[in-house]
């Protein structure tokens, strides 16, 4: 097993900023007779949801309404971003039923919006491609009322691979930039922010409601954010995600500045104004955050 998280230089910040969060960012605890539901479901299928492996704060309300995003092609990533609480290391070898037991899971919960996500498996000539391919296939066949948004990643800007997903043409494709320009090699040490850009660029171009994010948080200024974002519209972004970067664990990038809700405010009425259909701007958004309005509230 590889980690690379003893080689990423991270900003030195007081301890005592890190210990207590804001009052806006306070989350219910899950509970209810839906989450439970879910939660035995996610269980008994083995299925890995980035709720639980990111962290995820509104993991709560969102199993609470019945529906979860799901992540594929297992739970160990090949790249090691400061930020993520996915674990690295060298993956278990492709789940060639994965797709099935997914499919079977959104058909047992009656999901009408399904999200679907992955760790990066950089290690595979197809980058978890097919994987990808079969699930969006297999989803479709047992529950063909079914909607669908596929969170991918770059495929290390090997286009023959994102094409093979462009081709089940899901309902939304989102690629998250995740931070701006400048801060993208100590945040994203295995990324490059223009290729990003590129894979969100011939998303659109082939036609898909096309969505990203952005983690606040992480020492940006407002002309950093608001270049990112700018950079998405030019190549064709739908929808935009912000919202606060929270840190999973010492050994992740420190939390630098907490955005209050005014800002976020601020940063929904820019994209706005720069043309994005749908802007989901809060200190508690997430990518899959009330994800099936970013496909029912707008048309490209």
């Amino acid at each position: 097993m590889f980690n690379f998280a003893s080689m990423i230089e991270l900003p030195v910040i007081p301890a005592d900023t890190m210990k207590k969060k804001p009052d806006w960012l306070r989350v219910k605890l899950p509970v209810g007779k839906e989450y439970r539901k879910v939660r035995q479901l996610v269980d008994e299928h083995k299925l890995h949801t980035i709720c639980e492996s990111g962290n995820c704060p509104n993991m709560g309300e969102c199993w609470g309404a019945g529906t979860a995003t799901f992540m594929i092609l297992g739970n160990i990533c090949t790249r090691s971003c400061s930020f993520c609480a996915v674990t690295t290391g060298r993956p278990l070898p492709v789940d060639w039923d994965e797709p099935n037991r997914v499919a079977d899971s959104v058909k047992l919960m009656g999901v009408k919006h399904c999200v679907i996500t992955s760790v990066d498996r950089d290690e595979l000539k197809d980058g978890g491609s097919i994987i990808w391919a079969e699930t969006i296939k297999a989803i479709r066949r047992e529950s063909p009322g079914t909607t669908l948004e596929t969170l991918i990643p770059d495929f290390k800007g090997v286009w023959e691979n994102l094409d093979r997903v462009i081709a089940e043409r899901p309902e939304v494709v989102s690629h998250n930039l995740e931070t701006v320009r400048r801060l993208t090699r100590q945040v994203r040490i295995q990324a490059k922010y223009d290729r990003s850009l590129e894979c969100l660029r011939r998303i659109s171009e082939a036609g898909l409601r096309t969505k990203s994010g952005i983690m606040l948080g992480l020492g940006e200024k407002e002309e950093d954010v608001v270049e990112a974002m700018q950079d998405l519209r030019n190549v064709g972004v739908h929808v935009i995600t912000l919202g606060q970067y929270l840190q999973p664990s010492k050994a992740h990038h420190p939390v630098i500045d907490w955005v209050t809700p005014q800002q976020f405010d601020k940063y929904r009425d820019i994209g706005m104004e720069m043309g994005f259909k749908y802007v989901e701007s809060g200190p508690l958004v997430r990518s899959s955050y009330h994800a099936e309005k970013h496909l029912f509230d707008m048309e490209v």
